[in-house]
């Protein structure tokens, strides 16, 4: 079980981008967390993670306090935790290969990881890994010779590599057409279905959040202004829906306009 226990974000400028979150995540579940852009949806994920120092609060995995970890208990923890980003966060001049290798450096020593010397078991699990999501035949091109669908397919193999517990995915669709983000909202819920991972997921668009969501959160501001199952957000109501998104937002085709 996550827990997140009122949790508190400044930034150095006085932007408080969460303001005393709390709530639970169970194993297995698909989170889903809505909210405009600048309401805090990426600061929370980056936050579980560490990739982001919260200023108060505490964070919760399996008992273990994720915020008082020192720097070799929080490389542990970040072993089970597959990170994926909007912008896929590779490294565009090498190899697919060496992208999805790159899963198993909290495994391997620093020179390893320098080296490119990953054992043979772990190139194994990368082809493995790329086949799941459909791109083997990708392996040696240089990750920027790819469309921004399969980039994002290496970024999932990369987070499989870890043997992931818990997935974070900031937006993972954003910059993708609507098919291919069923494709890759796709690929996680087979993961968390199949392979019982937990994955919390920020996303903008109600028809994806109502397709693969096993719970939703809203955020505003950096507050928790909403909380509901798939069955409860499909009945959102209207005063509902611009409690989240404020009210000069309307519902278009069970997504978002702003005007």
């Amino acid at each position: 079980m996550l827990e997140i226990k009122n949790l508190t974000k400044v930034y150095g400028d006085g932007t408080v981008a969460l303001n005393n979150v709390s709530f639970t995540v169970e194993d297995g579940e698909f989170l889903v967390i809505i909210g405009l852009s600048g309401s805090g949806k990426s600061t929370l994920l980056r936050c579980i993670n560490r990739l982001i120092e919260p200023t108060e609060g505490n964070i919760l995995w399996n008992g273990k306090d994720i915020t008082l970890a020192d720097s070799t208990e929080l490389r542990r923890i970040r072993r089970k935790i597959g990170m994926i980003f909007q912008h896929f966060n590779l490294v565009k001049r090498s190899s697919v290969m060496i992208n999805v290798l790159s899963g198993r450096l909290g495994y391997v020593s620093p020179w390893s990881s320098i080296s490119h010397s990953f054992p043979a078991k772990d190139r194994k699990k990368a082809k493995e890994a790329l086949d799941m999501v459909g791109i083997a035949d990708q392996a040696h091109k240089r990750a920027d010779e790819l469309s921004g669908g399969q980039q994002q397919r290496v970024g999932i193999a990369r987070t499989l590599m870890q043997d992931p517990e818990m997935i974070l995915a900031d937006e993972p669709v954003a910059s993708l057409d609507p098919v291919l983000a069923h494709t890759i909202l796709g690929y996680l819920e087979q993961l968390n279905q199949k392979s019982d991972i937990t994955v919390l997921c920020s996303l903008h668009y109600l028809d994806l959040v109502q397709r693969y969501a096993t719970r939703v959160i809203g955020l505003r501001e950096g507050n928790i202004v909403y909380q509901g199952s798939r069955e409860e957000i499909r009945r959102m109501t209207d005063e509902q829906f611009k409690e989240i998104y404020g009210e000069e937002a309307e519902r278009v085709s069970a997504g978002l306009k702003e005007v």
